[in-house]
C-alpha cells in the first residue's frame, strides 16, 4: 500500500495557505519553494514526499474549489505581475485578463492538474501520485 497524505480544504483559503498546509502534511514542515513549479517538483519525490508515490486525499475539495477560484487566481496573478521576468509579463497579463472574465484555469484547477500529471495516465505517472477528491 502506498503512503496516504491528507489535506483538508477547511485548513486553507489561499494558495500560500495551501502550500503551508501541504508542507505540514506531506513534507513534515521541510522547506521548499512554495510556488507551483516547486509543487510540481516535490510531487516527483525526494523532497520529503515518498519516493515511490502516495495517495493524496483532498478532503473538502469543493470548499477549496470555491476558495481557490477566480478571486484567488486574480490575486495570485496580480502578485506575479510584480515579480515575473519581463519576458513573461505579457503572458501573465493575458492570464489575468482571462481570470477577470471568469475564464481560464483557476488556482484550484491548476493544482489538480499538476497532481494528475504525476498520477495514472499522466505524462509523469511513474511518480505514482494518486489523487482522491472528497
Amino acid at each position: 500500500m502506498k503512503p496516504v497524505i491528507h489535506i483538508d480544504g477547511e485548513r486553507f483559503a489561499t494558495l500560500d495557505e495551501f502550500f503551508r498546509h501541504f508542507q505540514e502534511q506531506a513534507l513534515d514542515g521541510a522547506r521548499w519553494g512554495n510556488n507551483l513549479d516547486a509543487f510540481h517538483d516535490v510531487l516527483r519525490g525526494g523532497f520529503g514526499t515518498p519516493e515511490d508515490g502516495f495517495l493524496l486525499i483532498w478532503k473538502n475539495h469543493r470548499l477549496s474549489k470555491s476558495r481557490l477560484g477566480y478571486a484567488e487566481t486574480q490575486r495570485v496573478l496580480r502578485r506575479r505581475l510584480t515579480t515575473c521576468h519581463p519576458a513573461n509579463l505579457e503572458h501573465v497579463q493575458a492570464e489575468l485578463a482571462l481570470a477577470e472574465q471568469q475564464q481560464g484555469a483557476t488556482v484550484f484547477e491548476s493544482l489538480v492538474q499538476i497532481i494528475r500529471i504525476h498520477g495514472p495516465g499522466g505524462p509523469e505517472q511513474e511518480d505514482g501520485v494518486e489523487l482522491l477528491l472528497q
